[in-house]
């Protein structure tokens, strides 16, 4: 399904060209902190499937809770946070910020991570799939998702 999204002010626009492989809604209280929110929810996608003009973005390394790098890409003109690059994240794919869908209630959260620090009035859907920390992937992953992510590791497209 191809999506579209953009900022705030219309400068940035991109277009996904295919689902992303997974979709996280993280609770962790980093992903709060850069937010301003209970949480992000966050579209992992191979970078090359989303269709956008880098000259458009700045961006910023702030420390990741992994202690290595977490790049966040913006509107230059703007500020909207569009998607993160995790430097621990192997690969090259990006967590697209979901709110910046033109339809974002076109996804949903897969799972629910880092839940141990989920703020108390936060409550999640019944049979979400929910971690107190991260997941193994070959767990949690569909199988063709899990390829897709292997593929990209080998420098496939």
């Amino acid at each position: 399904m191809e999506r579209e999204g953009g900022c705030a002010c219309g400068a940035t626009r991109y277009k996904l060209t295919a689902d992303p492989m997974i979709v996280h809604c993280c609770h962790c209280r980093d992903c709060q902190r850069l937010t301003g929110s209970a949480f992000v929810v966050n579209l992992w996608i191979e970078r090359h499937l989303v269709e956008a003009d880098p000259a458009g973005l700045t961006s910023a390394a702030v420390p990741g809770g992994s202690g290595k790098p977490h790049e966040i890409f913006r509107c230059a003109a703007c500020g909207t946070a569009m998607w993160s690059k995790y430097h621990r994240a192997p690969g090259d794919t990006v967590m697209l910020r979901a709110g910046t869908l033109d339809q974002p209630d076109s996804v949903q959260p897969d799972v629910h991570i880092f839940t141990r620090s989920k703020l108390s009035w936060v409550t999640l859907p019944a049979g979400a799939r929910m971690f107190d920390a991260y997941y193994r992937m070959a767990e949690v992953w569909r199988p063709e998702r899990l390829d897709r992510w292997r593929r990209n590791l080998a420098g496939e497209r």
